[in-house]
């Protein structure tokens, strides 16, 4: 069991599910709705820790009833929560719509106290990262604090992950912090400039990645699978019929982390990572989605 420290966000999800998108004015009937836990923090130490890492995640929450949930669903999945809860903002909330035909989705977050985390919470919490075997972070907090928990980590030679998602600009000298840098082929063009729809395009962005300063970039490619530079394509895993691709990347991101913390190859730990996402894209929900180990190694 090796140890990651995610540094990350928990939003509530309210999950809509209907047969197209409304256009702007426009009201539709939906066919379901459900409120979970989600964000993509929240969602990648789930995952991880039921791969089984000792998991850590750094946040911020309201003092309401999404930051309960919160809380019981990190102590459900064995995630040892780093957490201050603040009056100043709420827990953050995220609407998301599903098409009901496709399961593909369209996603508003509003962070809330998440957005308050700061550089002092990364200084407050320096140590643990220190200690750490593997440090993951993503862009839904604010970018500073994703940086100053890049560099203690870098410094203290842990394995560092960065989720470059959602897509933004990133400031100069960031991805030279990154071991690995995990962007999706929309993300990746963001960064880029390089669209991904192959293999070969994938390798181009990777090139692209490793002058800016990445040791080893991966581009998770859908239902593609991943391409993990110096490597290739590893094919996506097939579990089933897809029921909704919410927080597959976040299955893939938080398993991949686990693999690293434990020991194994890059190569196995983005097999692990594309099993992972093949098993969640089978469920409904994202943190609720995320398998067990015994149940990727059975699919593996």
């Amino acid at each position: 069991m090796g140890t990651v420290v995610i540094l990350g966000v928990f939003v509530a999800d309210t999950a809509y599910r209907a047969d197209r998108m409304p256009r702007m004015g426009e009201t539709v009937m939906g066919n379901s709705f459900a409120l979970g836990p989600g964000g993509k923090g929240s969602n990648q130490a789930v995952a991880c820790a039921r791969i089984g890492a000792q998991t850590h995640m750094i946040s911020r929450l309201g003092q309401d009833d999404f930051g309960k949930l919160a809380l019981d669903t990190w102590a459900e999945a064995g995630v040892i929560a780093h957490v201050q809860q603040t009056t100043e903002s709420y827990t953050g909330a995220a609407y998301i719509f599903i098409e009901e035909t496709s399961g593909d989705n369209a996603i508003i977050i509003a962070p809330g106290a998440a957005a308050l985390i700061s550089e002092q919470d990364i200084e407050d919490h320096a140590e643990l990262i220190r200690s750490a075997d593997v440090f993951v972070t993503q862009l839904e907090q604010p970018m500073e604090a994703a940086v100053r928990g890049l560099e203690i980590a870098r410094a203290a030679g842990v394995t560092t992950v960065l989720n470059p998602a959602p897509a933004t600009t990133l400031p100069d000298g960031m991805l030279a912090l990154c071991d690995y840098v995990t962007p999706n082929e929309t993300e990746c063009e963001a960064l880029t400039g390089v669209a991904v729809q192959t293999s070969g395009d994938a390798q181009k962005a990777c090139d692209v990645l490793i002058a800016l300063g990445v040791s080893r970039p991966i581009i998770t490619m859908g239902e593609q699978g991943a391409y993990l530079s110096g490597h290739g394509l590893v094919p996506a895993v097939r579990a089933g019929d897809v029921v909704e691709t919410t927080g597959a990347g976040d299955a893939f991101n938080g398993a991949f982390a686990a693999a690293l913390a434990e020991g194994l190859t890059p190569e196995r730990a983005v097999q692990i990572g594309c099993a992972t996402a093949g098993i969640s894209v089978t469920r409904k929900g994202t943190a609720p989605a995320m398998p067990t180990r015994t149940e990727v190694d059975a699919l593996l």
